[in-house]
């Protein structure tokens, strides 16, 4: 029996400059988040620092008397009245800062000069989000993805990084190297760029593979197979909702990007036709472009769905923003124009009875044919699974059949593609009143009258 290991803590303070174009109810929000992909990652944020600025300091971020105040805390340390869990007859300097998260993309010379002036690790939001993608990869084409956008990040920093290690470690001996006197940083930036041309031919490969896949799903889906996939804002729910529509085991965990690659299951119970509901990686604001660049073949299993349902946190004040987000990540890989259902999840976190009562009137009202619900509540499950078969079946047509006596081992083929409305035996054989789709129909036809068109119409009634 495997006994789970308890990681030791690690502490975290956000540092964050709020520019005068930027609201405060969306400077608060991006704070919550960042501060939610810190727990992700294994931290626990302690203490807040901000400052309003016109514009970012171009030496190290922040101004100079906000780093003074960053430092003195980072040295004096953690009291246990500051943290979550407080531990016992624990030595107000027991507990040291581990790292400082800004809410920022920064350059290379800023991160240096803040972590020479707070002295501990500084880590810019960019370097949190690639460090949990990097820990959640799971599949060979997520790996090669993100270690793509990892070296992409961390070539420019080499040079910082040869400064900090000084004059000894910037360069070497021309033997074994490209020339004579060829520095560190040269031949690592090489390295780098080896290393990124060699993934880059693994993922064409694996792309040829996907596309083979693809088509097979695709072909699937025209034999009576239809795709659903879920999108939305990462910890909008969507693992829960996959797991309650497929009946299926799936991670799920209430952390940013849990999950990151494609997980595809059948809808539960199995319909007709028969769906397959997919579940994508989560989206969110300022996504670091090279992984919206290298993650767009998973989020390109969406434009093989001919449906999408879109995940909204219910409970969450900020959800206008992650609409947005989503939307605007649909339309850079074209599945804008896809069908969709706003599907309003965590109705449940909302306050009593009556206050979720109310909030769901008023998102039915701002958003017409949306489903507002919990995936925790069976009857919630049912309307949405209702409402995605209801989908697929607005294109069948209802016909009569008659199943031969002699031709009874087809009737596993009628129920596995057809849904049966009734049935009753006669002296010829089984009769059969069914809806499915119009091309499956005519497989079935040819199937129970092999080479005789022209009898078609004893056995089907239009």
């Amino acid at each position: 029996m495997q006994t789970e290991v308890k990681e030791k803590p690690r502490y975290a303070i956000v540092a964050s400059v709020q520019l005068p174009e930027v609201s405060d109810v969306e400077f608060e929000a991006s704070l919550t988040e960042l501060s939610e992909l810190a727990k992700t990652l294994g931290f626990q944020v302690v203490q807040t620092f901000v400052q309003k600025r016109n514009s970012f300091d171009r030496t190290a971020y922040m101004g100079v008397g906000k780093l003074e105040e960053i430092s003195m805390y980072v040295k004096r340390g953690i009291r246990a009245d500051e943290l979550e869990d407080e531990p016992q007859d624990m030595d107000a300097s027991a507990v040291e800062i581990d790292a400082v998260l800004v809410d920022h993309e920064i350059s290379p010379s800023q991160m240096r000069n803040l972590e020479l002036a707070v002295g501990c690790e500084v880590m810019d939001r960019t370097m949190v989000i690639l460090e949990i993608f990097h820990r959640n990869a799971r599949s060979r084409a997520a790996r090669a993805q993100v270690e793509i956008a990892r070296l992409g990040y961390m070539a420019p920093r080499l040079r910082e990084a040869a400064k900090l290690a000084g004059p000894q470690g910037r360069q070497r001996s021309g033997m074994g190297g490209r020339g004579s006197g060829e520095s560190h940083t040269e031949l690592d930036r090489r390295k780098v760029r080896d290393r990124i041309a060699e993934l880059q031919r693994e993922i064409i490969a694996m792309e040829l593979e996907r596309k083979t896949q693809r088509a097979r799903r695709l072909e699937r889906q025209g034999m009576g197979l239809g795709g659903v996939s879920l999108v939305g804002y990462t910890n909008a729910g969507k693992s829960t909702l996959m797991r309650a529509l497929t009946g299926s085991e799936v991670l799920v965990a209430n952390k940013l990007f849990a999950t990151l690659d494609t997980t595809v299951r059948v809808l539960y119970p199995e319909s007709v036709p028969r769906v397959l509901v997919s579940d994508t990686v989560g989206f969110i604001k300022n996504l670091p472009h090279g992984l919206v660049a290298s993650f767009k073949s998973t989020l390109e299993e969406a434009l093989d769905a001919s449906l999408l349902l879109h995940a909204i946190d219910a409970s969450d004040p900020g959800f206008l923003r992650q609409l947005e987000v989503t939307d605007e990540v649909l339309k850079e890989i074209g599945a804008d124009e896809l069908p969709r259902i706003r599907v309003f999840n965590k109705i449940d976190h909302v306050g009593d009875e009556a206050a979720q009562a109310a909030w769901t009137a008023e998102l039915q009202q701002r958003y017409p044919g949306c489903v507002v619900m919990s995936a925790l509540r069976p009857d919630d499950v049912s309307s949405l699974r209702a409402a995605i078969v209801s989908f697929f079946q607005q294109d069948l047509v209802e016909d009569e059949l008659l199943l031969p006596w002699s031709a009874q081992q087809l009737r596993g083929e009628i129920y596995s593609h057809c849904q049966v409305l009734e049935e009753h035996a006669d002296e010829e054989g089984s009769r059969f009143r069914v809806r499915g789709e119009p091309e499956k129909l005519r497989s079935l036809r040819e199937q129970l009258n092999p080479g005789s068109q022209g009898r078609e119409k004893e056995y089907w009634e239009v």
